[in-house]
């Protein structure tokens, strides 16, 4: 068994396939960034956490539409506020958003289109870095 001696270096960006974007070697996964699950990190938490991730060079956050029925991509939005260039930022879809609904979640084209405007509004950007149909 091979035992890790040092630190990972946030800073040792590596390629994304082919889409030339270079990224930290550990994305900051944001799923639990909300507590309306009825767990998961206040506010304040979020935020040195999401803080303390860029303090030491990363660069690629992951969230999703449904985490924390939205709040995850919300705080995301406030958070990166004045560093979003610096920032790539992952989104997922397809898990249906309003129970009843058939057609509130999915990969087809009228859950795709509702779910990047939902997540373009809760992120305050115009752009998306990586979108993952799950």
């Amino acid at each position: 068994m091979t035992q890790v001696t040092q630190a990972l270096d946030l800073t040792a960006y590596r390629l994304l396939g082919r889409s030339g974007l270079r990224i930290s070697p550990l994305a900051l996964g944001t799923m639990t960034f909300g507590t309306e699950w009825g767990w998961g990190a206040e506010e304040a938490d979020a935020r040195r956490i999401f803080d303390a991730y860029l303090d030491r060079g990363g660069n690629f956050v992951d969230t999703a539409n449904a985490y924390t029925n939205g709040s995850s991509e919300r705080l995301v939005g406030e958070f990166a506020q004045g560093r979003r260039e610096r920032l790539v930022i992952s989104t997922k879809y397809t898990t249906a958003t309003r129970p009843g609904d058939p057609n509130s979640g999915g990969n087809h084209r009228k859950s795709l289109v509702a779910s990047v405007e939902q997540s373009l509004r809760r992120l305050k950007s115009d752009y998306i870095d990586l979108l993952y149909g799950t």
